[in-house]
């Protein structure tokens, strides 16, 4: 399948359908980013079965830095687990701006009076060990913040 039939696919199909395609991503010979406006698309859905699609192999080879961490924090904000999110150790790993972004996002679910999800915790620690290690960058809290911390 090339990039105009995939997107043709992903256009006029159902959910299920558009599911398929993104899943399909990964295994077919597309160039470089071909498909990520597909992606992209999947990522403004409120559809977390399409999140969950779309943060897949392809994602965490062709999204941009930012592109991924936005999809990051949609997946922690629409309840799609950690694990959905293809290599997202390797990219959060020295992510300082992530970390930033995240840390944001905790403070205000708990000025909120809302929870923070517990994935948020591991993507931040992560960030947190490797930027503490690095010179360069910024570290952040380990953990989410409680409310009283905020």
């Amino acid at each position: 399948m090339d990039a105009p039939t995939a997107a043709r696919l992903y256009a006029q199909g159902t959910g299920a359908e558009r599911r398929a395609v993104l899943l399909a991503l990964p295994h077919l010979r597309l160039d470089a980013s071909d498909a990520v406006p597909l992606v992209e698309d999947a990522l403004r859905t409120n559809d977390t079965r399409l999140v969950a699609a779309a943060v897949g192999p392809y994602a965490a080879r062709h999204l941009s830095p930012h592109s991924w961490r936005q999809a990051v924090l949609k997946c922690l904000f629409t309840g799609v687990p950690l694990t959905a999110v293809a290599a997202w150790e390797r990219r959060a790993r020295g992510d300082a701006e992530l970390a930033r972004m995240l840390t944001d996002y905790a403070r205000e679910r708990t000025a909120a009076g809302r929870p923070v999800p517990a994935d948020l915790d591991r993507v931040l620690a992560l960030t947190s060990r490797t930027a503490a290690t690095s010179p360069t960058a910024t570290t952040a809290p380990t953990r989410a913040l409680t409310r009283e911390e905020s």
